[in-house]
């Protein structure tokens, strides 16, 4: 099995066994069960190869309305939280150039991630937490439609930090770990 293929299924396992088990997003467990996650791993050496593959998925996404959203798994060149951020601040400026804002929104996520303004060890900051960087692209149209259909959405990040805070960094870094240790063979997630 590829290095890429290990880094998708380790993927795929986080949003089963942690995003969709712990409700993190209540609108993951729909488009899983749609199969319509498309998951790519990209490396992000170059960030210019980078951000081309971003909009070549943009453009995917634009021709093909059975996938909701995708997820750019990131394999390599931005293990360094703050290598992240500067792609991720260069990928919010390429959609915004190239007429995808309002149409796309990017989520971010990253094994270190944190916060502006919340402690490095706090919980609440698994909630962008994951086994490798990723570049989330998700359909402004379809985030609007699920937010206008579920009750008081603005407390899903509430909840999420209650929750995340209650199981503690300890259990939550295990469920990572545990994760980026599944190699899968020819098995699924």
């Amino acid at each position: 099995m590829t290095d890429d293929a290990v880094y998708l299924n380790q993927t795929r396992a986080w949003v089963e066994r942690f995003v969709v088990a712990q409700d993190i997003c209540p609108f993951a467990r729909r488009e899983m069960g749609r199969d319509s996650i498309r998951y790519v791993a990209t490396s992000a050496r170059s960030f210019e190869a980078t951000l081309l593959a971003l909009i070549e998925e943009c453009r995917r996404l634009d021709d093909d309305s059975s996938i909701e959203t995708a997820l750019l798994v990131l394999t390599d060149g931005v293990e360094d939280f703050d290598d992240y951020l500067d792609l991720l601040g260069l990928a919010e400026a390429l959609l915004e150039d190239q007429s995808y804002e309002g149409v796309y929104q990017l989520a971010s996520f990253h094994p270190d991630y944190c916060f502006h303004g919340v402690g490095e060890n706090d919980p609440a900051n698994y909630t962008n937490r994951s086994p490798h960087p990723m570049l989330h692209l998700l359909r402004e149209e379809s985030i609007e439609r699920a937010l206008a259909s579920f009750a008081h959405p603005e407390r899903i990040p509430e909840r999420n930090v209650t929750l995340l805070r209650e199981m503690g960094n300890e259990r939550l870094a295990a469920q990572i770990d545990n994760l980026q240790s599944l190699k899968f063979g020819n098995q699924e997630p």
